[in-house]
């Protein structure tokens, strides 16, 4: 019997689910995998793909956890969210983006891509078209595709600062258009919008009332040379009720590991994110929720420190990955990246003989001959490029440009 029921799951081509088929691993993680493997072989590989801040969390967040801890508050919470972090979320929206939400129209989950995937499973159908401007964070696609969707990607080339343009989203909307998702400061590229360039995407959407848009705002604190973010509900009120605002404090906060995302829109889908979301993880941890009100009702003057760090390790990555022949990159606004093109060593060859012939075999190379971790662009929807994260220290930076800048100089 035993061996026959693990015969039957061998089989996998009838025993797992089709949809999988319509999502791949996450790139930054196939990454991180290889680089470990090589730091277990004994290899020194500096990783430059972490997606998350190498400061620690504010001990005020940590304190607030440990009180509620010997507080015993350890039971299950409302499914999504406790009225506690929703009212803090609340002020947030008011204070920071001049947004004003009920408590039903806000939504918590576990992480950000929860409630990002939460939203479109809540409202895809087979063949509804989501709209996303290219390079894109690695998830989108495939949580569109799980929820039955069908990404529409729209490229958005360096020449145009990695920005959607009106005239490009026009033509992407079609009938079946339901969605656009806009993530600005962006992942992977750091770009960030003007509200004047945010004002002629909103022109574009008041053209048409079946699109919704959802804004992922999570990189909203990590901005440079005095950049204004501004989001899409802020900058048209009309667009209010076809907006969902998505956040969180995994980066601005550093607590990716305390999952703890957030989103307001319009009552029906935040119900209906809650229904869905009451059958599947239920609520969030209610020790994250308690650190994430502290975190947000806090003291936010450690902000600027962390920025003043981010913006000079920012500044020392382009200026160096500048002066390498074959690599060119653009000077992000916003996060915690850069988003390098490197087809000018496309058609080299390293000195093992290998030809470069794409962004995958750069980052191979980088990462078997420079012992350098960086993620390749195609994961992100744009081949020719890849993307270093500077969220770690400017020693390591320093170490990591040298050997990118001699690797490239050894190739032919």
């Amino acid at each position: 019997m035993a061996a026959s029921a693990s015969a039957a799951v061998k089989n996998t081509s009838t025993f797992l689910a089709s949809r999988l088929n319509n999502i791949k691993p996450s790139p930054t993680i196939a990454v991180t995998t290889k680089a470990a493997e090589l730091k277990a072989a004994g290899k020194d590989v500096i990783g430059l793909g972490a997606g998350e801040p190498d400061f620690d969390t504010p001990q005020n967040a940590k304190d607030a956890a440990i009180k509620a801890i010997h507080n015993g508050d350890t039971k299950y919470t409302a499914v999504d969210g406790t009225a506690a972090l929703k009212k803090a979320i609340q002020a947030k929206f008011k204070r920071e983006n001049n947004l004003s939400y009920e408590l039903n129209q806000i939504s918590v989950g576990t992480g950000g891509k929860q409630v990002l995937y939460n939203a479109l499973l809540a409202t895809l159908n087979p063949g509804d078209e989501v709209i996303i401007p290219a390079p894109y964070w690695v998830s989108y696609p495939d949580m569109v595709a799980l929820a039955e969707g069908t990404p529409v990607v729209v490229q958005c080339p360096a020449s145009k600062g990695f920005k959607m343009q009106a005239a490009d989203l026009r033509k992407a909307i079609t009938p079946k258009t339901k969605w656009l998702i806009l993530n600005s400061p962006s992942n992977p590229t750091g770009a960030a919008y003007t509200k004047e360039e945010l004002k002629a995407i909103t022109d574009v959407l008041l053209e048409f009332p079946h699109v919704y848009i959802l804004t992922d705002d999570i990189y909203e604190h990590i901005i440079y040379d005095g950049f204004k973010f501004h989001t899409v509900a802020e900058v048209e009120p009309k667009l209010f009720d076809r907006t969902l605002t998505a956040n969180g404090v995994s980066k601005a906060y550093s607590m990716t590991g305390w999952r703890i995302g957030y989103a307001a829109g319009p009552a029906p889908l935040i119900k209906a994110m809650a229904m869905l979301q009451s059958q599947s993880t239920s609520n969030p941890s209610s020790i994250s929720q308690a650190a994430a009100v502290e975190a947000l009702n806090g003291d936010q003057a450690f902000l600027k420190d962390w920025v003043k760090s981010f913006q000079g390790r920012r500044d020392l990555v382009v200026d160096a990955l500048n002066k390498i022949p074959g690599i060119t990159c653009n000077k992000p606004e916003g996060a915690f990246y850069v988003f390098p093109e490197c087809r000018g060593l496309f058609g080299k060859t390293t000195p093992e003989g290998k030809k470069i012939s794409n962004d995958n075999d750069v980052a191979t190379y980088l990462l078997e001959s420079a012992l350098v971790a960086v993620v390749p662009g195609v994961g992100f929807g744009s081949e020719g490029f890849f993307r270093i994260s500077y969220a770690t220290s400017e020693k390591n930076l320093k170490e990591a440009l040298s050997r990118i800048e001699k690797a490239c100089l050894a190739l032919k």
